[in-house]
C-alpha cells in the first residue's frame, strides 16, 4: 500500500499543487489551527511538516515564523515543494520510519497524512510521531471523520489507485495517548461544500515534559 500511495501522489503532484495552492484562503478553521500550532511552538525548535505534499503548509508555517521543513513519501511532491519553496528543506521519507533523531522536533504537523495508512498500522505511526517530538513538543493532525475505507480511482484529473481511510477522533486520540502524548484540544467541524462531504477533525497533542 505504501508503493500504491507513492505512485498515486507522484501522478497527481503537479495538478494537486495547482488546485490547492490557495486553498487556505477559504479555510479559516485550517488557518486558525495552524496559527495555534505556530504560537504554541514559537522559537522552541524545528517543526516537521510530515506528509507535506507540495509544501503549501510548510511555506505557510514558515511565514508564521517557524523553523520548518517538510517530509513526504512522494518524490514527485517533494520535487514540486523544492521548486515552489527553494528556501526551505524537503526530504523524501515515510511517517512509519522517520529519519529523525529522538526528541528532535519542537512541533510536528500530520495534516491529512494519516489517511492512507491502514488503521491497524496507525499505532506504529503515532509512536513514531511521539518519538521525534521533544518534551513539551506539540503535534497537530487533521483528518476526515468516519469509519469508511475508500478505494479512489480518479483524483485531481488523473486515474489513480489508492486507499483512503476516514478516522474516528476517539481512535486517533487513543493511539496518540498510548504513544505517550496528551490530548490538548479537539475540534470537529462540519464539511465545507463543494469539496468536502464529511466532518473534518483536528487534534492537538503534546508530549509531557
Amino acid at each position: 500500500m505504501t508503493d500504491e500511495t507513492r505512485i498515486a501522489y507522484d501522478t497527481v503532484a503537479e495538478a494537486y499543487a495547482e488546485l490547492l495552492h490557495d486553498h487556505l484562503d477559504g479555510s479559516p478553521w485550517d488557518r486558525s489551527m495552524l496559527t495555534t500550532l505556530a504560537e504554541l511552538v514559537g522559537t522552541a525548535g524545528p517543526v516537521g511538516d510530515l506528509g507535506c505534499g507540495p509544501g503549501r503548509l510548510t511555506g505557510h508555517l514558515a511565514g508564521l515564523g517557524l523553523d520548518v521543513f517538510g517530509v513526504d513519501l512522494s518524490p514527485g511532491m517533494i520535487a514540486v515543494a523544492r521548486r515552489t519553496h527553494p528556501g526551505l528543506r524537503f526530504e523524501v521519507g515515510s511517517l512509519e520510519v522517520l529519519d529523525l533523531e529522538d526528541g528532535s522536533l519542537a512541533g510536528a504537523l500530520a495534516w491529512y497524512s494519516l489517511i492512507h495508512t491502514p488503521p491497524a498500522r496507525l499505532p506504529r505511526v503515532a509512536a513514531e510521531l511521539a518519538r521525534v517530538l521533544a518534551p513539551g513538543g506539540c503535534l497537530l493532525t487533521a483528518f476526515q471523520v468516519g469509519d469508511e475505507r475508500r478505494h479512489i480511482t480518479h483524483a485531481y484529473g488523473h486515474d489513480v489507485s489508492i486507499e483512503a481511510f476516514r478516522l474516528r477522533p476517539e481512535h486517533v486520540t487513543e493511539w496518540l495517548t498510548d504513544a505517550g502524548l496528551v490530548l490538548e484540544a479537539q475540534l470537529v467541524r462540519q464539511p465545507q461544500p463543494p469539496h468536502e462531504k464529511t466532518p473534518q477533525a483536528y487534534l492537538l497533542a503534546k508530549k509531557p515534559g
